[in-house]
């Protein structure tokens, strides 16, 4: 059995509420809205990811013999309940922000309408696919304002939380802005671009640093980055400079070298040096160890003469922000209105749309999150893209996604591009979306 694909990824709660709806009766159609309540330090804006993983989900969503056979076996659940899950299917619609959207607090990125069982019962994977994505997205984003212009590799999956979030990790960080991924399998699976160099062990595993570096360039001489701090990261740059004829002579090139531990600032001036007058100006230097943007930030402000970084661990596990305050929320349901009042948790009832207003120049000025039909000034953000459980279009291609990703980072506020911690991006609550909480309140009343 394939873990992501199984209909057993899901909360128990979500079974018993099913049960209970069949038992009720309940089967009239809901709204649920996936958005983020609050933003938590570091974080001043987010990159909506997931909604193609989410798309493929629920166009899949089905229970095998095997898992019902399983299910009754717990003796929770009844055989005429049991029997409706057999043919439980996603037929409802949905509708979405693009991914590579900008986002903020309070704004629905994907809204759910089918009839309630089938809209409730997405919600736990929903929310894991859509808050990973989200969540690395958002914080590669970060990388790729502190460092444009370098080559970004995402170095993460050996430290992800798993083998499915290391590679949604490399797709997210991807659409992000990165150039490629060090996991094979988000290659082949999402066409990623692949890079890749050596670890100490190769080099450990000789008797001499410069034999390692040359038995690597010949079994791999389209990609010659050889890494040189295992030992004296100096001293291995004047080997290269030394093996760098002899490897010439065989017709390969040196592209350039990796630099993973130390200060890899003053190290990267040292090896340019070294390299530059040793006839290697071209080789590029890469470097990685527990960087993020906030490193990549200081890094560059000490002018570093460094071509590329390799980002891993804080990243992939978005290790000062590891987690969302997300939610996916019910609505509306059989043509009523709802809304959660709990405390500190109060939701904003309706299906909702976010139009997003921009200055002269085109940068995001503020947000109005408002009911769908009251039309406001700006550009509506959520658009329909399932309707009865069928994509509205072909899955947008990670190239495209990365495009719109760009887009929305050039037109971030400057305090917000400036990775500015503090700055709160203006969201408004229309007045229609306000009077319709009152009048739900007002209803609902205890």
């Amino acid at each position: 059995m394939r873990i992501e694909s199984s209909a057993l990824v899901t909360d128990l709660y979500q079974l018993t509420m099913l049960q209970g709806y069949h038992a009720a009766g309940m089967a009239d159609t809901a709204v649920f809205e996936f958005f983020v309540r609050r933003l938590r330090p570091g974080r001043g804006f987010l990159i909506a990811a997931g909604l193609e993983p989410v798309l493929a989900f629920l166009e899949d969503l089905h229970f095998t013999a095997d898992e019902l056979d399983w299910l009754a076996g717990t003796g929770r659940f009844s055989g005429e309940f049991l029997a409706t899950l057999a043919s439980l299917r996603f037929t409802g619609d949905v509708h979405a922000m693009p991914e590579g959207t900008v986002f903020f607090p309070n704004e629905p990125i994907l809204r759910v309408t089918a009839p309630i069982s089938e809209a409730q019962f997405v919600e736990t994977r929903l929310m894991n696919l859509l808050h990973v994505q989200t969540l690395i997205a958002s914080k590669a984003a970060r990388c790729v304002l502190a460092a444009p212009d370098r080559l970004l590799v995402d170095f993460g999956l050996r430290r992800a939380h798993g083998a499915e979030a290391g590679v949604l990790a490399a797709r997210a960080s991807y659409l992000a802005g990165f150039s490629g991924t060090s996991t094979v399998l988000a290659g082949r699976l999402f066409g990623i671009p692949l890079f890749g160099t050596m670890a100490h062990s190769f080099v450990e595993a000789h008797a001499d640093e410069t034999l390692a570096f040359e038995h690597f360039a010949r079994a791999q001489p389209g990609n010659v980055v050889l890494l040189i701090d295992t030992y004296d990261t100096e001293a291995a740059a004047h080997k290269v400079v030394a093996l760098a004829p002899r490897l010439a002579a065989a017709g390969i090139r040196i592209k350039g070298v990796r630099i993973d531990s130390g200060d890899l600032a003053e190290h990267a001036r040292r090896v340019r040096g070294i390299l530059d007058a040793g006839g290697l100006g071209d080789a590029i230097i890469f470097a990685s160890g527990d960087l993020d943007e906030y490193a990549l930030r200081d890094l560059l402000a000490r002018h570093a003469p460094v071509d590329g970084f390799g980002v891993g661990t804080r990243v992939d596990t978005s290790s000062d922000v590891p987690y969302l305050d997300c939610a996916y929320k019910l609505q509306e349901y059989a043509g009523r209105a709802r809304r959660k009042r709990s405390e500190g948790k109060a939701t904003w009832p309706g299906r909702k749309q976010v139009y997003r207003i921009a200055d002269d120049a085109g940068r995001m000025l503020r947000d109005v999150v408002t009911l769908e039909g009251d039309r406001q000034p700006g550009e509506p953000l959520i658009e329909p893209v399932m309707r009865n459980g069928r994509r509205l279009r072909p899955p947008a291609t990670l190239d495209a996604i990365r495009a719109r990703v760009r887009d929305n980072l050039a037109r971030l506020p400057a305090p917000l591009a400036a990775l500015q911690d503090g700055w709160e991006y203006p969201v408004q609550i229309a007045p229609a979306l306000e009077a319709l909480a009152s009048e739900v309140d007002r209803s609902s009343a205890v």
